[in-house]
């Protein structure tokens, strides 16, 4: 799978299980990190959790394991590290506090419109 293939993959588990405000931020130019930040809000502790443990478990089922899991005791910012791709699920007061999209402004701010479901159910 391409890294583009598993970015698109991961946007649309994020979207189907409720995430809000999903971003992805290409920051391949600025760090060798990862290519890209995906970031993403549960609007409570379980659903961070349940947001990490379903992109977690579709991506494993893939053969795509994560090379290091964070923050999944307190579940208010929970890290998935795949290498290429690090997917960061917040507690929307984390997110506020810790505002990555403004320390990686300098980023490529990334389309993901056409990944996402509207409101009426169909994919954008």
């Amino acid at each position: 799978m391409t890294t583009q293939e598993k970015l698109e993959k991961i946007v649309r588990i994020l979207d189907q299980k409720k995430a809000t405000d999903i971003k992805v931020i290409g920051i391949t130019n600025l760090t060798i990190i990862a290519d890209y930040f995906v970031i993403a809000t549960g609007t409570s502790t379980t659903q961070v959790k349940s947001l990490a443990d379903e992109v977690d478990f579709q991506l494993g089922q893939l053969g795509i394991e994560p090379r290091g899991v964070e923050g999944v005791r307190a579940a208010n910012w929970i890290v998935l590290d795949y290498g290429d791709i690090v997917v960061h699920v917040f507690y929307p007061q984390t997110r506020e506090e810790y505002q990555l999209e403004h320390l990686w402004a300098d980023g490529e701010q990334v389309d993901i419109s056409s990944l996402l479901i509207d409101e009426s159910g169909a994919q954008a």
